[in-house]
């Protein structure tokens, strides 16, 4: 039996629900260049005079999945989405330059480019897709009139990492798979530990399974806070107050933010949300992005 969205044997890829297999299909898909592959890009909304298209970086071993919960209430807002799978990730190609955030930037560079033209953006990332839109403004700060940083590591406020994940893919049952991905959600991704059972394993699932990239080291230095001071525009952030990637040390990332950013707008704290904190409180987390954007 085959998934859809993610093409593979059921062991490694539970089916994920009609409604999300509806709104993949909503959305208009396009590619530009990755090394010899595709960077493949989903689009939902239209276009509006004046306002700027909405390009959302998902995290490490994710896709555009990681906003499922998120598509519907922004284009319901008016916005115009972009959102790629990042190379190495869901249906995109590994980049030729390496298998990290840094060798990231120029594909999706070159991407934007080659599908906005000169038209700056407003970019949100999360987590890991939040560290490779602050390396990507850092080296092209034009691309972006406005920069949204969720749930992003690499601040270094955290003298060492805060949790530990367990490996699966040596597992033969899907029993046993489950049971390590349910573990790995509670221990990085969802406060709530009742939020788990159902779409966010089936998310979780389908993702990790097409996480190419497994050697990323980036997101336990500070290379955020030292790409900060280069991006230009207005930033906003937005993190879980549990983010498991913080914990204690949340409170100093306000202090961090403002030491690196020059345009620093503030820093939102969803209460009873951890990392991922889109998906566990999508409605505060609207409000926080639609009071950014403006």
């Amino acid at each position: 039996m085959m998934n859809e969205l993610y093409p593979g044997p059921t062991l490694a890829a539970p089916a994920l629900p009609d409604w999300v297999q509806q709104l993949a299909q909503q959305a208009r898909r396009v590619s530009t260049s990755c090394g010899d592959g595709d960077l493949v890009w989903h689009v939902w909304g239209q276009p509006r005079e004046g306002v700027p298209p909405l390009v959302l970086f998902h995290g490490g071993s994710g896709s555009w999945t990681h906003f499922v919960r998120n598509i519907e209430a922004l284009v319901g807002a008016g916005r115009e989405l972009w959102v790629p799978d990042l190379p190495g990730f869901g249906y995109s190609a590994v980049s030729p330059l390496g298998g990290d955030a840094d060798a990231m930037v120029e594909p999706l560079y070159e991407g934007l480019r080659s599908l906005l033209g000169p038209r700056p953006c407003d970019l949100l990332g999360f987590s890991f897709g939040g560290m490779t839109a602050g390396l990507l403004l850092a080296a092209h700060p034009e691309l972006a009139s406005r920069l949204v940083l969720v749930g992003a590591p690499a601040m270094g406020v955290v003298p060492q990492r805060q949790f530990e994940l367990k490996a699966w893919r040596h597992l033969l049952t899907p029993e046993a798979q489950a049971d390590i991905h349910r573990y790995n959600l509670a221990a990085l991704m969802l406060h709530d530990t009742t939020l788990i059972e159902g779409l966010a394993l089936q998310v979780h699932a389908a993702n990790v399974r097409r996480d190419r990239l497994p050697r990323r080291r980036l997101a336990h230095t500070d290379i955020l806070a030292r790409s900060l001071p280069s991006v230009s525009c207005p930033v906003w952030a937005i993190y879980g107050e549990h983010d498991a990637l913080y914990k204690s040390w949340i409170t100093q990332l306000a202090s961090a933010f403002e030491a690196s950013t020059p345009d620093f707008r503030g820093l939102t704290l969803v209460p009873e949300a951890g990392h991922w904190v889109q998906f566990e409180r999508p409605e505060a987390f609207h409000s926080a992005v639609l009071a950014a954007l403006g």
